[in-house]
């Protein structure tokens, strides 16, 4: 097999904006389709320990389920603030911003619009890692009531290395607050839920929240307690023990690396296929989510209505509600400087 890209139509946005969907082929086989509607990863093709290649995300067969049920954010890319924001609201530069209140009382995900729901331009690239796509979109000044015209990339490419290689890039003519990430729902096995899926975090403590998933301002240890993934345990050992409503996990972990380099932050493991991802960030966090919001209302792939616990999330960022918590890594961009963040998931048998 060779390696390439391949560009097809693949529907119109409501003001009739052309929606397009390119193929990433690497030498091995391993194949990464990503629409420019919301910057997303619609499928990732990989194979299991027979060999057999398969799609390991979840979503939906056409361009339709994409525009019209995708409510769980499947595969886009998030911003301009990835996760929550306390009370919808937030000051900068001695400035109050109101923002939508989508969850809640709190802003998740960058608000009504967010980047999962616009059309981005996209570029192919044949780099020397790999087949790539660069997409690029400009959130105006305002936009999701957020100041600042941002100008985003967001690069994906499949290596010969067999990583799905994510790259983000930002500037803003005036200060502003950004905080990407990619929000793929994985399962290794391809079907069913994730509970024997086995999982290591890099993460001696993680950040935690309210009855609605906001942060207390506090970095815990998760030794002693059911998100203590230090070592390779499976997501279904001590899920049920996790006090939450709806039950799972849907938390922020601080990573030992810091953030300072592109380093390991996860590992997970399917015994059933054989499927190992192994993911490694610059961000000094990542949420770890199981689809705990899930409740088979949602129709995807194949005719399969998705239910609690059928995919996860690993969404490398900087740590929720980060604005209003003065002590953790801030999410500030002023002009002149850039935003970056790199993001690989490594794929293996």
């Amino acid at each position: 097999m060779g390696s390439g890209i391949q560009k097809v139509s693949y529907g119109k946005t409501p003001n009739g904006e052309a929606v397009d969907l390119y193929t990433l082929t690497n030498d091995n086989g391993l194949v990464a389709k990503i629409c420019t509607y919301g910057a997303l990863l619609a499928e990732m093709h990989t194979p299991d320990k027979h060999g057999k290649f398969g799609d390991v995300v979840l979503g939906f067969d056409d361009f339709d389920g994409w525009l019209k049920r995708n409510k769980s954010y499947f595969g886009v890319t998030v911003g301009r603030v990835a996760n929550r924001i306390a009370n919808a609201i937030f000051s900068l530069e001695g400035k109050t911003y109101k923002l939508a209140a989508n969850d809640g009382p709190h802003c998740l995900h960058g608000g009504l619009l967010g980047f999962g729901r616009v059309n981005w331009h996209a570029q192919p690239l044949e780099t020397k890692d790999g087949p790539a796509v660069k997409l690029s979109y400009l959130s105006c000044d305002g936009e999701d009531g957020f100041p600042g015209n941002l100008t985003v990339n967001v690069t994906y490419t499949l290596t010969q290395q067999d990583e799905l290689k994510i790259e983000y890039f930002a500037k803003t003519d005036a200060t502003t607050i950004v905080n990407l990430t990619n929000h793929t729902y994985f399962n290794l096995t391809g079907k069913g839920n994730i509970l024997d899926h086995e999982v290591i975090i890099f993460a001696d403590r993680y950040t935690p929240v309210d009855a609605t998933l906001i942060p207390t301002g506090e970095l815990a240890p998760v030794a002693g307690t059911p998100l203590d993934f230090t070592k390779c345990t499976k997501i279904g050992t001590r899920i049920r023990d996790i006090k939450s409503t709806p039950v799972g996990y849907d938390h922020n972990y601080v990573l030992n690396s810091g953030g300072k380099a592109l380093e390991p932050c996860a590992r997970v493991h399917d015994p059933n296929s054989g499927r190992t991802m192994i993911l490694a960030t610059t961000e000094p966090g990542v949420q770890f989510y199981t689809g705990n919001f899930l409740d088979g209302s949602t129709v995807g792939k194949g005719g399969v209505a998705y239910k609690q616990w059928d995919g996860f999330c690993l969404e490398t960022q900087k740590f929720p509600d980060a604005i209003n918590q003065p002590k953790f890594p801030s999410i500030v961009l002023k002009p002149g400087e850039t935003y970056s963040q790199v993001t690989t998931h490594r794929f293996c048998v």
